[in-house]
């Protein structure tokens, strides 16, 4: 017996392909030149070479662009059409050209060398709005398919039914991990609510009631059982021109996926649940106002952005449509296949996205698709901050643009990066002249042609007491030149650019200062504070352009900056590479703010009780001695650094925090 795989190297195929390699017969497996090393190495794994043969061709082309001794075999065979794309969020064109015209070139080489197809297509034959029953023998009932996707499934479900060729066609549901190990290679489906229950999670404890909606049917299977079933249905006898519902037959809805994902993840759960048809007892009036109204769509389009749920999986998640699967329960009996219980295995799919796909967690899989190819500019590039995250982006594919004073440190800096496989390129400039900073990032504009990533590490600190300062504005104009000034020249020339394009970042290195008030540091605080705020208020005007605009709230680093101060040698501090992965998490989430667990906690602290927050921290002013000046005329009350047992103890307590 011989087969034909399209697919084989996608997600339902390379499972596919384990059931197939148990069977008598040779697999001819369809794989593009570019994709069969990859290929090769999976039926290595499985220990398939004696069953499955990669074959050289593709979907796109007459006859699949197979060789005629090929066809030649494939006479009577059986193919199995896997390849499509499985994306509400592709466009037309992609959708057409996999979905529709791949079939199409399937279908023609059937009708040539006489062979049966095994077709795979989708529940969304049905589209979103179908109400009620939906069975194995219904096709075309008029149904509403005002999305590519579900009108491209089923114009080529009808390719095939026309096609005059011996056929049998499987609609599988939601397809997600396997049951037996999670994996899984793409987010969609359930995926989509992830980053949601996860958030949840990490902001609310895990026995608070939410309230939530009920939907619809959701119909989701693992991909291992999807699998089995093909094949087991595939090799039965008598069934041709049929249709099998690859489903679960208990059928969950909405509201009870989400809760069980939400037991797997030991988030909160939806404990009170309202039914989306509720929405039907709104004036017709009311409803059209929050259709319409501008407003209304454009913070429902933010909040699905922020937690990466295209909208058409909402309208998908509250479809009506109730998915029967008598045949295909009937074709596996006796077979010993079932869809498990989503709650035997739901822990098993959460925690291999969480450790595996979650596209917020620093990998290197994750950064390199963010960063590949991106220009980026890191201020401050020579040491500290600013030279961890260079490297860190240098080596995940970025072109590192490194900005600082000294040329010299630039240029080892690059040397470095380059050597370990990446680009970099020195831009040395004195950012507190802001000729100098102009006359920098036009160089830059010119040379790579854009900026995608700014960082805005570049600064100064000064930490001395008010008392101190009666003679010192300087020290305030200084710190504001360059932590303030410099940086929103360097925004401003970059964020046109990044608007036109509808794509871009703009990191600013704040402080935990910003949120805790420390004393001795205004100058430097209200610097940041500045920046911080300029950023705040300009992100709602330029994120709807793709643009966002991040505040890194940094606890206390070792860096050169803080090195001057002798009681730090005292205090706990971060790496210059814990700060750098920081950086990264901005990079991914490209969410407002990026704080440590005690910088919220002085946020919160300052709103809801000021007079607490300035009691600790006049506490603190008496407690850490004053920093010595330059010129050695004041000295550390408490000698070369050293600081008391209750001072050490509060650091420690605050760890971050600068005192």
């Amino acid at each position: 017996m011989v087969r034909l795989v399209t697919g084989g190297t996608g997600f339902i195929g390379r499972h596919l392909l384990r059931e197939l390699a148990r069977r008598d017969g040779t697999t001819l497996v369809l794989v593009r030149p570019a994709s069969r090393e990859r290929l090769e190495a999976f039926i290595h794994s499985i220990g398939g070479q004696a069953k499955l043969a990669p074959v050289a061709g593709d979907i796109t082309e007459p006859g699949l662009g197979l060789q005629p001794s090929v066809h030649e075999r494939l006479r009577g065979a059986d193919i199995f059409h896997l390849a499509a794309v499985y994306d509400l969020e592709a466009p037309a064109e992609a959708n057409q050209a996999a979905n529709v015209d791949g079939t199409r070139r399937v279908v023609e080489l059937a009708q040539q060398v006489g062979a049966r197809i095994h077709h795979m297509s989708s529940i969304a034959v049905a589209g979103a709005k179908w109400k009620g029953k939906f069975t194995e023998d219904m096709f075309d009932e008029g149904q509403v398919l005002d999305h590519p996707y579900y009108r491209t499934k089923f114009d080529a479900e009808k390719l095939v039914r026309e096609s005059g060729q011996r056929f049998r066609i499987y609609r599988p549901g939601l397809v997600i991990g396997s049951s037996e190990t999670g994996v899984a290679d793409r987010i969609d489906g359930p995926y989509y609510a992830f980053k949601l229950i996860q958030r949840l999670r990490n902001a609310i404890p895990a026995w608070v009631p939410l309230v939530g909606f009920e939907g619809g049917e959701l119909n989701v299977v693992p991909v291992d059982f999807v699998a089995r079933a093909l094949d087991a249905i595939s090799h039965r006898d008598g069934l041709d021109g049929m249709t099998f519902h690859l489903t679960d037959p208990n059928v969950q809805s909405l509201g009870d996926v989400t809760n069980e994902f939400c037991r797997a993840a030991h988030a909160p759960q939806f404990t009170l649940r309202v039914d989306t048809r509720a929405a039907a007892m709104l004036p017709p009036e009311a409803r059209a106002m929050l259709e319409h109204w501008k407003v209304a769509q454009t913070l429902k389009r933010r909040l699905l952005e922020g937690v990466r749920v295209p909208e058409e999986a909402l309208r998908f998640a509250a479809s009506r449509a109730r998915f029967t699967c008598d045949k295909a329960q009937a074709a596996l009996e006796g077979t010993g296949i079932h869809c498990p219980p989503l709650h035997t295995y739901a822990w098993k799919v959460w925690d291999y996205w969480e450790r595996q796909m979650d596209p917020e967690v620093p990998t290197e899989r994750n950064l390199r698709r963010a960063l590949q190819d991106r220009v980026v500019v890191v201020t401050g590039a020579s040491s500290g901050i600013g030279r961890a995250t260079a490297q860190l982006v240098g080596r995940n594919g970025a072109k590192v643009v490194l900005v600082s004073r000294t040329r010299e440190k630039l240029e080892a800096l690059r040397d470095e990066i380059e050597k370990d496989g990446g680009r970099a390129f020195v831009y040395p400039a004195d950012l507190s002249d802001l000729d100098a900073c102009d006359a920098m990032i036009r160089k830059v504009l010119e040379d790579h042609g854009q900026v995608d990533i700014l960082v805005n590490n570049a600064g100064r600190s000064i930490r001395r007491s008010i008392e101190a300062s009666y003679e010192r504005f300087h020290d305030f104009q200084r710190t504001m030149q360059l932590n303030y000034f410099g940086a929103v020249r360097l925004l401003l020339a970059v964020l046109p650019g990044m608007r036109e394009r509808r794509r871009g970042h703009v990191i600013n290195i704040s402080s935990i200062g910003v949120q805790a008030f420390p004393p001795r540091f205004g100058a430097y605080v209200a610097s940041k504070s500045a920046l911080a705020a300029l950023s705040r208020c300009i992100a709602p005007e330029v994120v709807d352009d793709g643009v966002a605009i991040t505040n890194i709230h940094m606890p206390l680093v070792r860096t050169p900056m803080i090195a001057p101060t002798g009681i730090y040698k005292n205090f706990p501090t971060s790496s210059p590479e814990e700060a750098a992965e920081m950086v990264a998490t901005a990079i991914l989430t490209r969410q407002p703010e990026v704080s440590t667990r005690l910088g919220k906690l002085g946020e919160t602290a300052n709103t809801v009780s000021p007079g607490l927050l300035q009691f600790v921290m006049t506490g603190a002013y008496h407690l850490f001695p004053e920093t010595a000046s330059r010129d050695g005329q004041r000295a550390e009350a408490s000698g070369d650094g050293e600081i008391s047992v209750e001072a050490a103890t509060m650091a420690y307590l605050m760890r971050g925090i600068h005192f």
